[in-house]
């Protein structure tokens, strides 16, 4: 009977063994389909765990000096090669007093011309004014002929349009190159051209007041050379210089000093300031808007006197 019990306690016993056995691989096998189905971890993390992507912001460029005004006097895009800068010309004679030096190319024209570049065509409106002898803001003095303009103030842009010539088209295709010698204040807008009445009545009647016009910087022929002149008041302590004559507008005026080259501040009437007397009465250097540089020795501290430097800009 004994024998009986235990053999049972036995099958019962592997019965149970091979069902937890069953139910273990059941369960194993489970788990990998269940793990098999699950989306890859490393798949998910990888976007959020990617290094960020470096950025730079760009610092636009100037656009080079190849523009066309619009009506409003503002440049826009052209094909217009850039000028650039070339050696005095012959007709260039210093005095004993002056020596001229080899041109060197500013960075760019257009970054020195200002407003006014050369290869621009600028649209506006001409009327006339009384010129009388010709003298105005750029403090000139009388002009040899009334072939003389006021810049509108935009334009003439703190005295530098000062000495530029312009030439001038009318729409009936009339055409005058004028010098700037005066400001034009508002109403004057920007483009416009307020012409010496002897000016404008070679384009039209005066009769007519106001007329559209176009015109554009202009490097003319000239026999005549550059003075400098020290303005009223200039001594040792302070002083005021204006170049003269210049066939090419002036971007720049420096004076030598102890300390070497010192770039003055321009001033709204075309004087070019040293406040503290720093190189006054010293060797002065001009550049026009093409970037060539004359070195001018020998002009004496004397103010309000009109003193020739013998030498001249190249013509472009």
């Amino acid at each position: 009977m004994t024998t009986v019990r235990q053999a049972a306690r036995q099958r019962r016993h592997r019965r149970r063994l091979i069902l937890g056995t069953a139910v273990a691989v059941t369960a194993a096998l489970l788990a990998c389909l269940v793990i098999g189905l699950l989306p890859d971890r490393k798949e998910e993390a990888g976007p959020a765990a990617a290094s960020p992507v470096a950025t730079t912001r760009v610092k636009a460029t100037a656009p080079s000096d190849t523009s066309t005004p619009s009506p409003s006097g503002t440049p826009t895009a052209s094909s217009s090669p850039s000028p650039t800068a070339t050696a005095s010309t012959a007709s260039a004679r210093p005095s004993a007093k002056t020596t001229p030096r080899s041109s060197q190319p500013a960075s760019t024209t257009a970054s020195s011309a200002g407003r006014i570049r050369p290869g621009a065509t600028y649209t506006g409106v001409a009327t006339a004014y009384e010129a009388e002898d010709g003298n105005g803001a750029c403090l000139f003095g009388p002009s040899p002929d009334l072939m003389v303009a006021a810049m509108n103030t935009t334009d003439y842009e703190t005295s530098r349009a000062c000495g530029a010539y312009v030439l001038v088209r009318a729409a009936n295709g009339k055409s005058i190159t004028v010098r700037i010698t005066n400001e034009c204040p508002l109403p004057c807008a920007p483009g416009q051209l307020d012409l010496s009445q002897e000016a404008f009545a070679r384009l039209a009647d005066l009769k007519v007041g106001r007329i559209p016009i176009t015109w554009q910087l202009v490097s003319p022929s000239t026999s005549g050379t550059i003075s400098i002149r020290y303005k009223t008041g200039s001594s040792a302590y302070w002083c005021g210089i204006q170049a003269i004559g210049h066939r090419n507008p002036v971007a720049r005026l420096e004076v030598l000093t102890g300390g070497g080259w010192r770039q003055l501040p321009r001033t709204e009437y075309n004087y070019f300031l040293s406040a503290d007397g720093s190189g006054c009465g010293r060797t002065i250097r001009i550049t026009d808007i093409y970037g060539e540089r004359l070195t001018i020795t020998g002009i004496a501290l004397r103010p309000n006197v009109v003193q020739p430097a013998g030498v001249q800009f190249a013509r472009h």
